[in-house]
């Protein structure tokens, strides 16, 4: 019994030759597909960034967690309350370990006591935050954002704030991590 092979196609180039031929001897530009930019990858990262996104691969999960004390943290934070909470002075691990610090203390007067907290924008969350670039403990490291100010109505049209917490609240649900 005879075997007969079935030849595989080559990378095109004998059809466009072909193609070309039929074309009375002009060759036919070929279509490039465009490769569309990769998504960022957003959320919280337990390994150090490297070079580029590809390098994030332990994420930590993406939860939300409902508290009186944290929404109200959330509006506190928004009328620039904790000022402190979100900014530090040095390189990028001693303004992480500052923050933390200023975190720890900012939830045990709420009563929540965590051994390594930080809390982060929302903004720093969309960037894809790494614990290990933090300089804080993969195993130990807590992470809460702060929902956009801008998400909130901050003023009504006759004057005085509206009442936010229902407002911090609902943006808790829905921000990834949300405090």
């Amino acid at each position: 019994m005879a075997s007969h092979t079935k030849s595989q196609p080559n990378s095109g180039i004998n059809r466009r030759w072909l193609l070309a031929g039929a074309a009375g001897g002009a060759m036919l530009p070929v279509a490039a597909h465009a490769v569309p930019p990769k998504p960022k990858k957003r959320g919280v990262w337990l390994n150090p960034r490297g070079g580029d996104d590809d390098n994030l691969v332990d994420k930590v999960a993406d939860f939300s967690y409902q508290n009186d004390a944290l929404a109200q943290l959330i509006v506190d934070t928004w009328k620039d309350l904790y000022p402190d909470l979100l900014a530090g002075v040095g390189t990028p691990q001693q303004q992480y370990q500052q923050r933390s610090s200023r975190a720890k203390a900012v939830l045990e007067d709420r009563g929540i006591y965590l051994t390594q907290p930080i809390v982060i924008t929302e903004d720093e969350y969309d960037q894809g935050f790494s614990l290990a670039d933090a300089g804080l403990p993969v195993t130990d490291g807590v992470v809460l954002v702060v929902p956009r100010k801008t998400r909130a109505t901050m003023t009504t049209a006759t004057g005085p704030a509206p009442p936010l917490l229902e407002t911090a609240k609902m943006l808790m649900a829905v921000t990834p991590n949300g405090i």
